[in-house]
């Protein structure tokens, strides 16, 4: 057990955390989400699907453990800005760009990050949401702009 935990566990923390963001939390996610698939190992039945039993279960506890902090905000579409060079983002030192998907809204953040960086399909996002799909497909086009705008100030450096 305590080698499947030194496996999945950092991948883990860091999904948590991109849906909750608060650090403390992630980790009491984490630590109930292991100890509940060690005692519902026997329901798995392909041993080589773990991971990604446990990346649900996670995902899920963590969705709930913010569900009264989520909500999804209308966008002013003014605020939000077209770039010409769809590359001007590699100039950007990782770090800003990880700060700056911490700051997007709740709703927003939770959308691009269980799509994008954890792999999701938006059915699966608005069922982990209680949500539309077409929803979670919109948050997520308008974190990708709010995310772009937030960041345009690093476009030249």
């Amino acid at each position: 057990m305590h080698a499947i935990y030194q496996q999945f566990a950092k991948q883990m923390l860091n999904l948590s955390f991109r849906i909750t963001n608060d650090l403390a939390s992630s980790e009491d996610i984490i630590q109930e989400a292991f100890l509940q698939s060690f005692l519902k190992i026997d329901q798995l039945k392909d041993a080589s699907r773990y991971g990604s039993w446990l990346k649900r279960m996670v995902a899920n506890k963590s969705i709930d453990s913010i569900s009264n902090r989520i909500y999804f905000e209308a966008v002013n579409e003014q605020i939000i800005a077209e770039d010409e060079d769809p590359h001007w983002y590699k100039k950007i030192d990782f770090a800003e760009i990880q700060k700056a998907i911490q700051s997007l809204p709740n709703g927003f953040r939770q959308v691009f990050t269980l799509y994008l960086l954890d792999g999701f399909k938006h059915k699966e996002i608005a069922e982990m949401l209680k949500t539309s799909e077409s929803n979670t497909k919109s948050q997520y086009g308008y974190a990708k702009k709010l995310l772009q705008t937030k960041l345009k100030s690093y476009k030249y450096v």
